[in-house]
């Protein structure tokens, strides 16, 4: 699945490079994952065009960027992507000389996006669920890799490699970076016994466009604020919730990123200060229901939404939560090796 969904986006990449001009910048980003209002109106401003490109996992993303010619001029990357991407020389440095913007945006969240990337959104990994099938939020990992009986084949995973050990491994009490081969061994045992009740590992937003089998999905892992795209895809507000489990989760930072390559490098600066000031950020924040990074932002959005749990969450739950490291190429590698065994099992 991951394989598909790689080549795909490299197909649509090639379509682009063809297609591409001087005008337009072509942006490698999760699916209505930016305010398209936003775009249109730096369009209107400036006559650059922004063409996106849409991936459904990080791994796909990742072998785009490692592809020297994909012509990508942006890409949305999380922490460990921007860190990784940046110290090969893939992403452009970024300072307030460059990038004015930075300004408003607490070291904190600069630092993790390693001088390589404008922090974007923030948020955590948990668990989404019909409101109308599941009357009571999920609280513990345990609903999602044990599912109830009537849950069978009504549960979509996600075959990233590090987002689908978050589950097993927050309730084997381990590090979601883990190296460690029984460790990896475990949550592979855990995997292994939920494979039978899951209908897709493909991402949730991904699959619930899938006219045959998108009702069928009842319960998924994915991330806060994934569950008001799905209520657009499916045209029914508030239908789908999203629940942190107790046992704690993934804290994860996106971070927007230019290509160092890019023959249109100084637009997509341009672009990347345009979104990134206060603004901007607050009208994108608002139209996605999404938590700004940007300190003047925040200021900008109303109380209602500053004081959302499902957007902001407590401090009880950032306190549980983990950050994202570099993994070994061996733990990677053993981590692939077990998503490729699920189907197996299912």
């Amino acid at each position: 699945m991951r394989r598909r969904a790689a080549t795909s986006v490299f197909l649509a990449t090639l379509l682009c490079a063809a297609a591409s001009r001087a005008e337009t910048l072509n942006l490698l980003i999760w699916e209505a994952y930016i305010d398209q209002g936003l775009i249109d109106r730096w369009t209107q401003k400036t006559g650059v065009s922004i063409h996106q490109i849409n991936f459904d996992s990080d791994d796909a993303r990742d072998e785009v960027l490692a592809d020297p010619s994909n012509n990508i001029d942006l890409v949305v990357v999380d922490e460990n992507g921007a860190h990784l991407f940046g110290k090969k020389g893939v992403l452009e440095t970024l300072n307030e000389a460059n990038l004015p913007a930075l300004a408003d945006y607490a070291p904190e969240w600069r630092d993790r996006c390693a001088g390589s990337g404008l922090p974007y959104f923030s948020g955590t990994v948990g668990i989404l669920y019909r409101s109308d099938v599941i009357a009571e939020p999920p609280t513990s990992w345990q609903e999602l890799m044990r599912p109830a009986a009537s849950l069978k084949k009504h549960v979509a995973m996600f075959d990233d490699h590090t987002e689908l050990f978050v589950p097993p491994l927050m309730l084997l009490g381990a590090s979601i970076n883990t190296s460690d081969t029984g460790t990896l061994k475990a949550a592979f045992d855990l995997l292994k016994a939920q494979a039978p009740a899951v209908l897709t590992y493909d991402y949730v937003i991904t699959a619930i466009q899938d006219q045959t089998s998108g009702k069928e999905i009842h319960m998924a892992l994915g991330y806060s604020g994934d569950q008001h795209v799905l209520n657009d895809k499916v045209s029914k507000p508030g239908l789908w919730r999203y629940s942190v489990p107790r046992e704690g989760t993934l804290s994860w930072l996106d971070c927007v990123s230019v290509i160092a390559g890019s023959p249109r490098k100084q637009h997509a600066l341009e672009f990347l200060d345009f979104i990134g000031s206060p603004e901007s950020a607050a009208a994108n924040a608002l139209a996605l229901t999404m938590p700004t990074t940007s300190s003047a932002a925040l200021k900008l959005l109303p109380e209602a939404m500053r004081s959302d749990p499902e957007i902001y969450p407590p401090a009880t739950t950032l306190a549980k939560s983990q950050y994202q490291q570099e993994l070994s190429i061996q733990s990677v590698q053993a981590r692939r090796r077990i998503i490729s065994t699920l189907a197996n099992f299912q």
